[in-house]
């Protein structure tokens, strides 16, 4: 496959490796952007998992709370400019609403649920596709999350691309400075035992390929590899360090780095039974258009005719 410069940049975003590495572990990876990043980690190290935290659609995250009943909601655009429309930003809203009072157990059953603005209804399906016509842009609810097990809810909405909604009982602040934590540091679970059994082989497949690179760095200077005891020590040490990085309980708390999360929850009194964050296009994938490419293949056309 091509490797095309447009390719190289967006990887180097992703990573901030340097171009040549880039442009290296795409052409290793045959063009798969994703396990060339993952390359990139093993190779560079944790710089390039910089990509988790870089969004690649846009849209907005918005909540709402009534009472012990409350919802977080993503609903994406194509263009930042029409996250600032007033019109869509009713809707997102009014789709949180519903989501909360109805627990709709699909995108599907969302849009069916009665709603209109704008001139537009009976139903909110209908309200979406007519403000497609009228802004001219395409717009979809991605995924939501509603609670209504009894608990308080808290939330933490930083500006309109991250939205974090908190299940809890005790002290309102010290659940709310969570959801505001959650959303810097980005947790994938409450607890180390929580994290999902696919994050964890994803992070020691990583952490063995940079085991066998350190290896062959080894050998390739004249120096023994180290045994087979040692890797595995460090490709556990090195699990077992991501486990508390990415579990909530077991993070520093941004307030107050001196104590973890589960530390300030206690003194406060309080307990976190679940949480929900969004970021707005996480996961996916943005098409950018290789103009150089384009106008080449344009260039190319244009001569066989």
């Amino acid at each position: 496959m091509a490797i095309t410069a447009s390719m190289v940049a967006e990887l180097r975003a992703k990573t901030d490796a340097p171009m040549m590495e880039c442009k290296k572990a795409l052409t290793e990876a045959d063009g798969d952007m994703a396990k060339a990043e993952e390359l990139l980690r093993v190779k560079l190290g944790t710089k390039a998992g910089k990509a988790a935290s870089r969004v690649t659609a846009e849209g907005v995250v918005t909540s709402f709370i009534e009472g012990n009943t409350g919802a977080v909601i993503e609903v994406n655009c194509e263009t930042d400019f029409v996250t600032k429309n007033d019109s869509f930003l009713a809707l997102a809203n009014a789709a949180a609403k519903l989501v909360a009072q109805h627990n709709p157990a699909s995108v599907e059953a969302l849009g069916a649920l009665a709603y209109s603005q704008d001139g537009f209804g009976p139903t909110l399906e209908d309200v979406r596709t007519g403000l497609i016509g009228k802004i001219g842009e395409n717009m979809s609810f991605r995924r939501f999350k509603q609670y209504s097990g009894g608990a308080k809810l808290a939330s933490y909405l930083h500006g309109t691309r991250i939205g974090v909604l908190v299940e809890f009982d005790g002290d309102e602040t010290a659940a709310k400075d969570t959801a505001m934590h959650i959303a810097a540091m980005k947790p994938v679970a409450l607890t180390s035992a929580d994290v999902p059994a696919e994050f964890i082989e994803r992070e020691r497949s990583v952490a063995v390929a940079k085991a066998d690179e350190a290896n062959k760095e080894l050998v390739a200077a004249g120096k023994p590899a180290q045994s087979a005891e040692i890797v595995t020590k460090r490709i556990d040490g090195a699990v077992q360090k991501y486990l508390k990085e990415v579990s909530l309980f077991n993070q520093p708390f941004v307030k107050n780095d001196k104590q973890t999360v589960e530390q300030m929850l206690k003194a406060a009194g309080t307990t976190v039974k679940g949480f929900t964050l969004y970021v707005v296009g996480e996961g996916i994938e943005k098409k950018v258009d290789d103009f150089a490419a384009e106008v080449a293949a344009q260039v190319a056309a244009a001569k066989g005719a």
